[in-house]
Parts: C-alpha cells; structure tokens; sequence
C-alpha cells in the first residue's frame, strides 16, 4: 500500500476516535508512521497527564487504527 493510502486510513481512524477524546479535553496528532507498521502519535491536552492514557491508545486508539489499517503492527505516543 502505499504511504499516502495508509496515512488516509489513519487519519480516518482518528478522526473516528478523536471526538472521544475531545470529549474529554484531549486530542490525538498523528506525527509519522515507520515502516507501514508502527504509527507514532501525540497525545494532546487533557490526555498528556491522564492516569490512563496508555489504555486509551491501546484499547482505543490502536484497535481503531487497525480496524482501518489491520498492517500496522504498533501504536505509539511521542511525548514532545
């Protein structure tokens, strides 16, 4: 697939997850994906200090992500 491909469909799993997080004062950046395998994100607002952010992005963010995108392997968040 190619990288443009693969960036839409990430971009559509986050738009799909994101007015959870807002909801709740957050949001999600998607930064890069490596390799077409592990995508790397930032977690934004209320979800930088959130006890549970890690669940969030595995549980939500990542099953949402290869729900659209089933290659990509990983999840990541990069704190800046």
């Amino acid at each position: 697939m190619e990288t443009a491909q693969l960036t839409e469909k990430v971009e559509a799993a986050l738009e799909e997850i994101r007015p959870f997080l807002q909801s709740d004062g957050g949001d999600i950046k998607l930064l890069g994906i490596d390799d077409e395998k592990i995508v790397r994100v930032q977690l934004e607002g209320a979800c930088v200090g959130c006890s549970v952010n890690q669940m969030t992005l595995k549980s939500g963010v990542e099953m949402t992500i290869k729900k659209h995108a089933p290659q990509i392997e990983q999840v990541i968040n990069v704190e800046v």
